[in-house]
């Protein structure tokens, strides 16, 4: 059985690229100063999944780590304190309830509630 058509194949070398947003600079992705700033900032926030930022814009997780410790290193931006609130001597009086706002909710806990115990419970409302 014979092959009706040319004897010689070729083929075309199609090459596609995505733009970010503007964001990449060059074909050696480099990545411009204010999409990094915009990326570091979002992975600054407390409770961020850094790699889950970094790949919906499709930069490695281990670039973005690398700018977030180099924009610590220079000062350019500060870590943020994800140790929880601050908390204060306070003197209850006829209740046996403290109340916390955060946003729209409330929490409420009894006022011998332990502190460790209070942050855990706030962290997971922050995060929730």
């Amino acid at each position: 059985m014979s092959a009706t058509g040319p004897t010689t194949k070729s083929f075309h070398v199609i090459e596609a690229v995505s733009a970010l947003d503007g964001a990449l600079v060059s074909g050696r992705r480099r990545w411009s100063a204010s999409f990094k700033a915009d990326l570091v900032t979002k992975a600054l926030e407390p409770g961020a999944n850094v790699s889950a930022i970094a790949r919906s814009v499709g930069v490695h997780a281990a670039q973005l780590f690398a700018w977030k410790r180099q924009a610590l290193r220079e000062g350019a931006v500060g870590p943020r304190d994800e140790a929880g609130p601050r908390f204060v001597e306070v003197e209850t009086r006829g209740t046996d309830l403290v109340e916390v706002v955060i946003g729209a909710i409330v929490v409420r806990a009894r006022a011998d509630i332990g502190e460790e115990h209070l942050r855990r419970v706030i962290r997971a409302v922050r995060t929730a």
